[in-house]
């Protein structure tokens, strides 16, 4: 697998959730952090995903904004 993002974090697929079109797939990379992305439920079944498979979030984003309590 190559790809031009820099932010792969690999995990262990905890739950994959289809809806009519959409699936919602929450990977679990470690240190209690969930990261949770909805794909289409073609792509799930192009990529296999299930239930404790591992698995890849790739995070590629033009901007990425910061915030803070005052």
């Amino acid at each position: 697998m190559k790809l031009s993002a820099r932010n792969k974090l690999k995990g262990t697929v905890v739950e994959v959730e289809k809806g009519a079109v959409n699936a919602t797939v929450k990977i679990d990379v470690g240190g209690g952090t969930i990261i949770t992305s909805m794909i289409t439920n073609d792509s799930v079944e192009e990529l296999g995903l299930a239930k404790g498979k591992e698995a890849y979030a790739v995070i590629k984003a033009s901007h990425v904004m910061v915030a803070a309590d005052d």
